[in-house]
């Protein structure tokens, strides 16, 4: 039905997306200093390990993914099975699996986990104060201490200065709020509360319908759609929901051809599933008719199953099933 087919090309877009993370990340900075200086939700507690330490392990393990990666696609070129490349390499079936799924190189995600901050109940308050141009860092110090903060200047400081740093990126004249903070017209600080732009919510955001999104998620989907990298996916896309939701069944052979025909990989498999079922998808493109509400019934008594732990009869099913659609 018109569900599935919408559910599992949200999945392609998704799968296609995750190659072109670097892409989301900048997109999503932009959108950032579009709206102001931000500050990110980093931890201001002091790290036992260097930065310089942490920064070559870091190079390290991804010149050895990178390495790895490289190694996976030119054993597949030369006719490799996965099961050996896996032997080969020393490596799982699965890990050699996302390698081959991805056509450029997988940059790895930093969790959006953060550790917590002694600072935390106080950021809003310093926010605020920062931005009414109260940024002299002792004076924060003692208001944030007579509301209970009882963790050490050096603590704020770090924090103070993440957010000099932050404003100072978008302002006009760095050199004004290095030395006289506050004086001046200066962006205004917020925190960074947003979920990071990943490929699910790229894919998420290319599927709503346009009167359903806020300003600032067309904004979004206007810079997704403005790089070269991401039209082809943007427009493979949204020109098959288009003929799904209108039930557009003369478009479907011109959209096949032009997604067998991409070098898109997900799209390529994607056209081809749905050439294996053409008569199935020609027919949920054409007819008015859905299983949608067939599904919700077979959903919710799957549910009422569960809530009786697979002990009920078949007549209290029904009954049950009954009660709920009144």
């Amino acid at each position: 039905d018109r569900f599935h087919l919408l559910h599992n090309l949200e999945e392609t877009l998704e799968k296609a997306l995750k190659s072109h993370s670097k892409i989301l990340k900048q997109i999503e900075q932009e959108q950032l200093q579009s709206e102001g200086a931000t500050v990110s939700e980093v931890s201001t507690s002091q790290d036992s390990t260097p930065q310089t330490a942490q920064q070559q392990k870091t190079a390290q393990k991804r010149a050895e993914r990178l390495e790895n990666y490289e190694q996976v696609h030119s054993l597949r070129k030369q006719g490799y099975k996965v099961k050996d490349i896996a032997y080969h390499l020393g490596m799982g079936e699965r890990t050699v699996y996302t390698y081959l799924s991805h056509e450029t190189f997988p940059e790895w995600q930093p969790s959006s986990r953060k550790r917590r901050s002694i600072l935390d109940p106080y950021k809003s308050y310093l926010i605020d104060q920062w931005n009414q141009g109260r940024q002299h860092t002792k004076q924060l110090f003692k208001a944030i201490q007579e509301k209970g903060y009882s963790g050490t200047y050096e603590t704020l400081a770090r924090y103070t200065h993440t957010l000099r740093s932050a404003q100072a990126q978008l302002s006009p004249n760095p050199d004004l709020l290095k030395d006289l903070p506050g004086r001046g017209p200066a962006p205004k600080v917020t925190i960074k509360s947003q979920k990071p732009l990943s490929a699910r919510r790229a894919a998420w955001l290319v599927l709503q319908k346009p009167d359903t999104l806020t300003d600032k998620q067309k904004t979004l989907l206007e810079r997704l759609s403005q790089r070269s990298e991401l039209l082809e996916l943007i427009r493979l896309t949204q020109d098959f929901i288009s003929l799904v939701r209108q039930r557009l069944p003369a478009q479907l052979d011109n959209w096949l051809e032009k997604a067998k025909n991409t070098t898109v990989k997900a799209f390529q498999s994607f056209a081809k599933g749905l050439d294996e079922d053409y008569d199935a998808v020609k027919a949920g493109v054409t007819l008015e008719v859905s299983n949608g509400p067939v599904e919700g019934q077979n959903n919710r008594l799957k549910m009422l199953k569960r809530q009786m732990f697979g002990r009920a009869e078949l007549d209290l099913l029904a009954k049950r099933l009954i009660l709920t659609n009144r």
